[in-house]
């Protein structure tokens, strides 16, 4: 703990001399902001009536090329990104535009709701129109999406519960892999939720947190957002979002109107129970490897979004059984 400390603390001397280069005068302020379930953290830097934020990034652990080049590309694209004012690869430092602390998940309640999601589900549009051919990303493949799913058996049954994996995964992860790749594939930010979604004056809302962006099925980042792994809306909710996201993909043909909306809908619970079960694994990974415990807090409502979707489909009745015999799973 006190080498983690030494580092962070001449991090911070590093960054105030930075910051007293690329802002020509040390006439300014510092705060923490946030940090995040990567390496990465955050800071406010107010400077007269202006206030910007800091990402820390250690080149060790952060490659902070992606996120230049995938926030150049959105902001070309009119989505509302944080513009980088200046930044060094050498040192993992950013500074960027400050889009201030009113995160989604502290604005949401019954009477916001619905004007907040439609603003996001307008911005997943404007997203998924880029084209991505301009643009190198990873793709969204088999492997990738088998390696995600890989963390629930290591990290949530085995780390967690000591549980041993059953064998009907293998068979089940397939066929997520397979609902997921038949899907129209689109710029998918990865990470759409009410954490990464910003409530700001203008051209709300603001998103951050892309630089794991991919090329993949057009239901994920709705997914994301819809069924949020730290806010839960009641069912009739979330089908009526997903309905005016239908009916503004179809209107601006980025799904077929060969997709009807109950395809739809079963893309979008397949791939929320692929999401859920590598967040699983995520979650329990990010207590044990690297000592953030709080998002062990977010384990019951993400096991039961897992829960709902295997009781709705028969193709998942294995699991939905495994879920409730488990004592230890059933308990959480």
């Amino acid at each position: 703990m006190r080498q983690q400390q030494s580092n962070n603390d001449s991090r911070l001397r590093q960054i105030k001399l930075w910051l007293i280069q690329v802002l020509d005068t040390d006439d300014y302020q510092l705060v923490p902001a946030s940090s995040d379930a990567s390496f990465r953290r955050y800071f406010r830097v107010m400077i007269e009536d202006e206030t910007l934020i800091l990402m820390d990034a250690p080149p060790a652990q952060e490659d902070t090329r992606p996120f230049i080049s995938i926030a150049s590309y959105m902001l070309e694209n009119g989505i509302n990104v944080p513009k980088i004012s200046a930044y060094d690869l050498a040192v993992g430092f950013l500074l960027l535009s400050d889009f201030g602390n009113r995160a989604y998940l502290d604005e949401l309640n019954e009477q916001s709701a619905d004007p907040l999601y439609k603003a996001a589900i307008d911005s997943l549009i404007a997203m998924q129109l880029m084209p991505v051919d301009t643009i190198r990303l990873p793709e969204y493949n088999s492997a990738l999406l088998q390696q995600e799913m890989s963390l629930f058996p290591e990290w949530f049954l085995d780390k967690h519960l000591s549980i041993a994996a059953p064998i009907f995964l293998t068979e089940m992860f397939q066929l997520l892999i397979n609902s997921a790749l038949e899907q129209p594939q689109v710029f998918v930010h990865r990470d759409y939720h009410s954490r990464n979604l910003m409530h700001t004056p203008d051209n709300s809302p603001g998103i951050i947190d892309f630089q794991d962006a991919v090329v993949g099925p057009i239901s994920y980042d709705l997914v994301s957002l819809l069924r949020d792994c730290y806010i839960e809306w009641p069912d009739e909710k979330v089908e009526q979002w997903v309905n005016y996201y239908y009916d503004k993909a179809i209107e601006n043909k980025i799904l077929s109107k060969d997709v009807s909306i109950q395809q739809l809908t079963k893309w979008f619970d397949f791939m929320g129970l692929q999401r859920h079960i590598k967040v699983l694994g995520i979650f329990a990974r990010l207590n044990y490897r690297d000592g953030k415990s709080n998002y062990m807090n977010d384990l019951p409502l993400t096991l039961r979004y897992v829960r709902k979707i295997s009781a709705k489909y028969p193709e998942f009745s294995e699991l939905n059984s495994f879920l409730q015999q488990q004592e230890k799973i059933a308990a959480i």
